[in-house]
């Protein structure tokens, strides 16, 4: 049976349009393939304003700062913790994503970490896009069949310390993109990619008056090879984040900190729709206006129940994007849940009642 190509790339159509909104949200000048590595994957960062390349306190680190790995060889500080070396950390998120479209996306991420005494920690994750299900017709309006879109990303990472306040942490992942299965005429619309995660975190004991108090984060993502559908080409993500956050008050009780990020995405387009390669494009990218900004707090109290805040803004030459965050967490032995709530300035914006939700496990 002939396949009319029209209706055979409808539901292509129908994924682009669905990309051109998860750039709308990572707008900046140029556009990247792949968005979805840039989706904050846990609750918690979520709830703080989408914050976390100086705090990296946990398994999530991988996303936030690969450095952060280097300081968890154990991650809650006064528990009697008899093997440290032993200990391990599972995080759990689900978020139903672009609400707003109703078109049954999802996004899901899992992370395993575990501290090796005398090696550091090593961890492994999993990235999961769910872009939906598309109907393909036969020129005659036949219904073929049905097919499901999807991407992900699996990675392994590693840190340790080089000196007690510094922490450095790698990371490289394996990215897949399934946007169409091939047909009996066409190829499948599917491209895979490797990058490479580098971050370092500071926790200077001793700064002027800052003492234990301060911590700086810098994180370089997606440094990897441009992704390739049928016969074009698209740059990934490459993304530079760097950070602070500041603990402005801790006792047996009560713990507030406050975090900032700023995020460049180091991606050049020219005219014609071409791009720069890595690595030129870490240089050649500063030309593009702006960067992104976030800034968030949290609340913890006697480390069982904690509410969160943030806000996202970027200038309107980048797409303009601006929203609250709100999150919440409650903390029962060795388990952690957290929650997380977009609410968008804009109204109707594909990012209105965003919800995302982690579990965080540890034991030893």
């Amino acid at each position: 049976m002939k396949i009319n190509k029209i209706d055979l790339f409808s539901g292509i159509l129908v994924i682009v349009s669905i990309f051109i909104a998860n750039n709308m949200l990572f707008a900046q000048a140029g556009g990247s393939s792949v968005p979805f590595l840039r989706i904050a994957p846990d609750a918690r960062s979520s709830g703080m304003g989408e914050t976390g390349v100086a705090i990296a306190d946990d398994a999530n680190s991988v996303y936030w700062n690969p450095g952060g790995l280097g300081f968890l060889d154990y991650f809650n500080e006064g528990d009697d913790y008899t093997d440290p070396e032993l200990y391990r950390q599972v995080t759990l998120s689900f978020s139903p994503w672009l609400p707003q479209f109703n078109a049954d996306l999802y996004y899901s991420y899992g992370t395993y970490a575990q501290y090796i005494e005398d090696v550091g920690t090593i961890a492994v994750n999993l990235m999961f896009m769910n872009l939906g299900e598309f109907q393909r017709t036969a020129q005659n309006g036949q219904v073929l069949g049905t097919f499901t879109s999807n991407e992900f990303a699996i990675g392994a990472y590693y840190g340790t310390t080089v000196m007690d306040e510094l922490g450095i942490g790698a990371g490289i992942k394996y990215i897949r993109s399934n946007l169409t299965p091939a047909t009996q005429t066409s190829q499948a619309g599917a491209g895979n990619s490797a990058a490479l995660d580098i971050g370092l975190l500071w926790k200077p004991t001793d700064l002027w008056f800052f003492k234990d108090n301060l911590s700086l984060g810098l994180n370089l993502q997606n440094l990897g090879p441009k992704i390739t559908y049928i016969s074009e080409s698209d740059p990934l993500p490459t993304n530079l984040k760097f950070g602070a956050a500041y603990s402005v008050y801790k006792d047996d009780f009560n713990d507030l900190k406050f975090a900032v990020d700023f995020q460049k995405l180091l991606v050049k387009r020219d005219s014609a729709g071409g791009s720069d390669p890595v690595p030129i494009s870490l240089v050649t990218a500063w030309s593009n206006p702006g960067m992104e900004f976030s800034v968030g707090a949290e609340y913890w109290y006697e480390h069982v129940v904690a509410i969160r805040a943030g806000y996202f803004t970027e200038p309107s030459s980048l797409g303009g994007r601006q929203f609250w965050n709100l999150g919440a967490g409650v903390r029962y032995k060795v388990f952690r849940l957290d929650f997380g709530y977009i609410l968008t300035i804009e109204e109707n914006h594909p990012l209105a009642n965003t919800m995302r939700f982690s579990l965080c496990v540890d034991w030893h």
